[in-house]
């Protein structure tokens, strides 16, 4: 591990697996993911459950606060999902290391202040419109803000909404800063889950059905091959840091989602940065990633590089 690695607060031995639970179908199916992923990769799986108690009080009316029954009703409520998914973590991994906190913070904001140390975020997504009760807008936060690694555990649509183990990793790469850091983690993953990478490269921002039948301009064409050679050079070190990861790599001239999303129903993880190089810098979470983290077939994992320019 090199010195820049070992300052990385995310690759610290103690930096955990966290996992934000309420009491839906996904939630369960993301402590499913999260307790299988930290096991693997011999992390503690840190269970968190934001009870937002600021929007409790407002639900009391706006002459009146919550009353102590109504607080501890939804204290209670929080203790019980956060034992749940003890239960249910102990049960998938039964050697797993796991703790848990109850925040009286909102989920989104538990979770970006938790994703400064942790290994990676996860959350729960379900059905093709990608939200929770609370994770709706709670999802887009984290995605945005969190740092490191954020997981949106998606389920296949066409597999009675289970979540995919198999498949290759694949990665969208569009010679962005936070490009390199999607690429970065998804050779990692590849890596230890042993299967191959698909890196998916798409150098304009045209609309798929721009060109009728798919047909491409020769100028076009000829761009191509260029950025088949930028693609190529963009990979190679870390192929030569991960030769045991077959990589396949795949070029095409438009439709970034749509090119992704369809590998999604084979894949069992697409990797992507938090925004793309055509992004304004107020804009953190980019179309392409916006996209997946609603209609993929697989978890999506959004990789957010941490250095001082992606953060403001």
């Amino acid at each position: 591990m090199t010195h820049q690695e070992l300052d990385d607060p995310h690759r610290l031995a103690s930096a955990p697996v966290v996992v934000g639970v309420d009491n839906s179908e996904g939630s369960a199916r993301a402590v499913h993911w999260a307790a299988n992923y930290a096991a693997q990769r011999r992390r503690r799986l840190h269970i968190v459950h934001g009870l937002d108690l600021v929007a409790v009080s407002r639900g009391a009316g706006p002459y009146a606060v919550a009353t102590p029954s109504l607080v501890e009703a939804v204290k209670a409520a929080g203790a019980a999902a956060i034992a749940r998914a003890r239960v249910a973590a102990g049960d998938y991994e039964p050697e797993l290391t796991v703790s848990s906190a109850v925040s009286t913070d909102t989920p989104a904001q538990v979770l970006i202040d938790l994703s400064e140390s942790a290994f990676a975020v996860v959350i729960g997504a379900t059905g093709t419109a990608g939200t929770l009760s609370h994770l709706g807008s709670t999802l887009f936060s984290v995605t945005s803000h969190a740092r490191g690694a954020v997981v949106v555990v998606r389920p296949d649509p066409d597999a009675a909404n289970a979540v995919r183990g198999s498949g290759p990793v694949v990665v969208g790469v569009d010679g962005s800063r936070v490009s390199e850091a999607a690429i970065a983690a998804a050779f990692a993953e590849a890596s230890a889950r042993e299967v191959g990478l698909v890196a998916v490269h798409v150098f304009t921002d045209w609309d798929t059905g721009q060109f009728a039948g798919e047909v491409i301009p020769v100028a076009t064409a000829e761009l191509a091959a260029v950025e088949e050679a930028v693609l190529s050079e963009r990979l190679a070190g870390w192929q030569e840091k991960y030769p045991d990861v077959e990589v396949t790599r795949e070029v095409f001239a438009s439709g970034p989602a749509g090119r992704l999303g369809e590998l999604s129903k084979t894949a069992q993880l697409v990797v992507v940065g938090n925004r793309g190089r055509g992004g304004f810098m107020g804009m953190l979470l980019g179309s392409t990633t916006h996209s997946l983290v609603q209609h993929a077939h697989c978890p999506v994992m959004v990789v957010h590089a941490d250095d001082e320019e992606t953060k403001r």
